[in-house]
């Protein structure tokens, strides 16, 4: 009670002492009146009367705050008008800040040269700037509220949507306009609020199409006058009659057009993989046969590392497409037996365990800086460019095989160090691990 007391404000006192002294003139009154309890009740009557009055003005305030002037009100009411006005000020300040930066936002949304939509939780449509409706036709008074994979209805939207994967993002054609569109989700770490982000990607996925395509048919053009060119160099190689001086000139440019061919195969075969086109069907895939021939291959290499090992782990077999399989494993293959010396070691792994099936290629080479990792699977990439010609290696097998890993739903590991080795380990999803007892039925 003292804390209360100790609180009050000048008006509150003044209110205190305003109704002291009423009740002390009351009660002189009755006792010269003989009648106290009257006195005091008629008091306190006026006194509610006038506190009514005040509470009465101060509702009507309040109501009407817009058009209305605050009361003009004494003591504690006065001191609660003027506490309301104040934070009735406040709330207006804020509102209006508000108010600015949202249109301040929406001016630097319109000027986005991407689409952007703000989703809910359950993937509604809270907000979409121009872009974004125009991309997507999208209405304010339509569509706001409605989910947005019930108008956008692409499988890979839906499933990005659903999964977030793949993690760069969703692509998409639009038929109707032929406008290729990159879906991307800012997650904020909660799934109260999520912002889409559109952009068209039209023009790059042209220019990507043109390149695919020229260097498609340029390699199809290639390859006919190369093989003549070969044939001709094996002639003047078997030819007796030839001047002895011309053998190693010969002998270099027969080992130049064997790494000509070896690139146009592999350009074949990188365009075919990203143009998504599949020559054939999915069937189990025995990968432990497949290791364990490639092995072989190695071991009949008249250079190769002195031991490669094979450790198989399971028997179990992989769906997907044999061919693509086998690139992706013999080309790391191939580049462990390319950078590891004689003396050194290569180890060849296939196991399952509850993340899915792995198969890992270790050696004991030269090894990769860190800094080069990222980019290993660029085309025509190379760590060291000179030491890559002289192998004859044409830069795009971990190209290769990064895009058909990517028609199998897998991922590609690379661990490293300068002077010690390197680890390539392809990690596949459950999903596409079939039972030996299945994949025989499957295949008879």
């Amino acid at each position: 009670m003292k804390k209360v007391f100790s609180t009050f404000s000048p008006s509150g006192w003044q209110s205190v002492s305003r109704l002291g002294i009423a009740l002390i003139v009351a009660l002189l009154i009755g006792l010269m009146a003989g009648r106290v309890a009257l006195a005091l009740a008629i008091t306190f009557g006026i006194y509610s009367l006038v506190q009514l009055w005040n509470v009465l003005r101060l509702e009507f305030w309040l109501r009407h705050r817009r058009v209305e002037s605050p009361p003009d009100i004494s003591g504690v009411w006065g001191e609660v008008v003027t506490i309301i006005s104040r934070i009735y000020r406040r709330k207006q300040y804020h509102r209006a800040r508000v108010t600015g930066l949202l249109r301040e936002f929406r001016r630097l949304t319109t000027a986005l040269p991407e689409g952007a939509v703000l989703l809910g939780p359950e993937h509604e449509i809270l907000w979409f700037n121009r872009l974004a409706g125009e991309w997507l036709r999208l209405r304010r008074k339509r569509d706001v509220g409605i989910r947005i994979e019930n108008l956008v209805r692409h499988p890979a939207f839906v499933e990005y949507l659903k999964t977030g994967y793949p993690t760069e993002g969703a692509l998409v054609q639009d038929l109707e306009s032929d406008r290729w569109l990159a879906f991307n989700i800012v997650r904020t770490g909660t799934a109260e609020r999520q912002l889409l982000m559109v952009r068209d990607v039209s023009e790059e996925q042209q220019l990507q199409s043109m390149r695919k395509d020229f260097v498609a048919n340029a390699s199809h053009e290639l390859r006919s006058p190369l093989t003549v060119i070969s044939g001709y160099l094996d002639a003047l190689a078997d030819d007796d009659n030839l001047d002895p001086t011309w053998n190693t000139p010969v002998l270099e440019m027969r080992r130049q057009a064997e790494r000509m061919r070896t690139i146009i195969k592999d350009l074949l075969e990188l365009s075919k993989l990203e143009s998504g086109e599949h020559t054939q069907g999915e069937h189990p895939v025995d990968m432990a046969g497949m290791l364990a021939l490639l092995r072989k291959e190695v071991m009949a290499l008249d250079q190769h590392p002195r031991d490669v090992r094979l450790l198989l782990e399971s028997d179990v077999l992989l769906k997907g497409v044999e061919s693509e399989l086998h690139s992706v494993a013999s080309n790391l293959i191939s580049n462990a037996v390319k950078y590891t010396p004689p003396e050194g070691e290569i180890e060849l792994r296939w196991w399952v365990d509850e993340a899915g099936a792995h198969l890992s290629v270790r050696d004991t080479g030269v090894g990769i800086a860190e800094e080069h990792i990222p980019r290993l699977t660029e085309r025509f990439y190379r760590v060291d460019p000179g030491r890559a010609r002289s192998m004859g290696g044409s830069g795009l097998g971990l190209a290769i095989v990064k895009h058909a890993l990517q028609r199998h739903d897998a991922t590609l590991q690379v661990q490293s160090k300068e002077g010690v080795g390197s680890t390539f380990t392809c990690h596949f999803p459950r999903s596409r691990i079939i039972p030996r007892s299945a994949g025989a039925l499957a295949t008879a």
